[in-house]
């Protein structure tokens, strides 16, 4: 088994986790060593029940880090090179992997090899890396005015991207998270993951990639493992909506995936709204929890929402603000009053560490309404069974055939029977 299929990340957007300016620093202005803060959250991270640690960009950016403009310079907001070393050394002491963002679809405008196309046009040594658009422009990501789409066809931006990801893997990351992969041809992906694993076999790749064919990205582009998008709207979706068919839906469309990898899961990331404010009962929070820790896949907590952090994203300017925001320099600073999640996350998390199986683990569901619904994960001896009731009133299911007992939540096992309270839910584990 591979070592990423025991991974549970911790997934932090640094700028914003340690309130970084929003632009980039002026050239003479001296780098800020900010990284070492998340260094003494590296316990907090360990005590969650996490070891790996997924960090948003580090490399120097114009804005919000996703705008880079030098992929081998740690962007001075956040410190130096150094710096993340130091943190990546600091981290696997305590066993924990640290995964770096990647951003190879396009870059900011001030990124060396731009500014030089900028300024010569097609007499650039640069020019093929980038593809004109009418105007005498050249083409962007989504619209983007700041961000410029690299020339995937370009030989030598496969060079660059592969030099980059090596670069940082010989100095201590696990991985890589590709940011929006989905823009970037398959074959990009299979002619760059196929040199970066020649040389680093055990790395993790994984990519954004919000709709499409989810595995394509694995057979094709070579890659290991992709975003769970689908999921991640069917679960808050169908608890709002009190439909749990949808749910259902996705459970057995998230089946077909793991027949072919082992998808990246989530209910939170940097680019959506926190979950606790997607949702429109805060009872369905440990809903959400629940099945993203008995499912199958490689889970990654958003860094905020094992607190019920709240926060809406909206399409403006500064629309990410509310999601993305800064963190008190030690844990013990926190609000109390989502302490309570925290610790369910301890349980849950702890729960799936004690079943390390259910990373690949198919579901079946088994008893299925709007608002009740019963699903099993493993087989043969190896079997937990999760019922949720997303009603207002109590409810009761019948289990498979099987000696089963109670493993956690408010709700009862009784023989064959899972009595639920309203809004209740509870797992139970084959008896051995």
């Amino acid at each position: 088994m591979h070592w990423s299929e025991h991974a549970v990340w911790w997934h932090v957007y640094p700028l914003g986790f340690t309130g970084a300016e929003r632009q980039a620093l002026p050239p003479a202005a001296p780098p800020v060593p900010r990284l070492s803060r998340l260094a003494d959250w590296l316990d907090y991270l360990v005590a969650l029940g996490c070891n790996g640690l997924a960090l948003g960009p580090v490399f120097a950016a114009e804005t919000h880090g996703y705008d880079t403009v030098d992929h081998f310079r740690v962007d001075p907001r956040l410190g130096t090179e150094q710096d993340l070393l130091r943190l990546i050394e600091q981290a696997s002491g305590r066993g924990v992997r640290v995964l770096l963002d990647g951003v190879f679809n396009h870059v900011g405008r001030g990124f060396p090899a731009f500014a030089d196309v900028a300024e010569h046009g097609p007499r650039s040594r640069y020019a093929s890396w980038f593809r004109p658009a009418p105007g005498g422009a050249y083409e962007t990501f989504e619209g983007h005015d700041r961000l410029v789409a690299l020339n995937h066809d370009e030989p030598e931006v496969a060079d660059y991207v592969t030099e980059v990801m090596t670069h940082w893997l010989e100095r201590g990351v696990a991985g890589w998270r590709l940011d929006a992969a989905y823009a970037v041809p398959l074959p990009f992906w299979r002619t760059v993951t196929g040199r970066v694993r020649a040389r680093f076999p055990g790395a993790w790749l994984m990519g954004e990639v919000i709709h499409g064919d989810y595995a394509s990205y694995v057979t094709e582009g070579g890659l290991d493992s992709v975003t769970q998008y689908e999921l991640w709207k069917a679960i808050w979706s169908s608890l709002n909506d009190r439909n749990l068919f949808e749910l259902a839906w996705a459970l057995k469309r998230h089946n077909a995936l793991l027949e072919t990898f082992t998808p990246h899961t989530f209910i939170g990331n940097h680019d959506v709204t926190r979950i606790a404010s997607r949702l429109h009962d805060p009872r369905h929070l440990e809903h959400a929890l629940v099945i993203l820790c008995t499912i199958g896949g490689i889970p990654a907590i958003y860094s905020g929402d094992e607190q019920a952090f709240r926060g809406i994203k909206e399409e403006r300017a500064g629309g990410d603000d509310a999601i993305r925001p800064a963190f008190p320099d030690d844990p013990a600073d926190l609000a109390g009053h989502g302490r309570p999640y925290y610790r369910l996350h301890q349980d849950l998390i702890g729960f799936r560490r004690r079943h390390p199986w259910l990373v690949r683990a198919r579901t079946t569901v088994t008893t299925l309404t709007n608002t009740v619904l019963v699903y099993t994960a493993g087989e043969g001896d190896e079997g937990v069974a999760v019922a949720l009731n997303a009603a207002d009133g109590p409810a009761e299911a019948d289990l498979p055939a099987g000696e089963w007992r109670h493993a956690a939540g408010p709700g009862r096992v009784e023989g064959r029977r899972v009595v639920l309270p309203a809004a209740g839910w509870a797992i139970a584990a084959l008896a051995r």
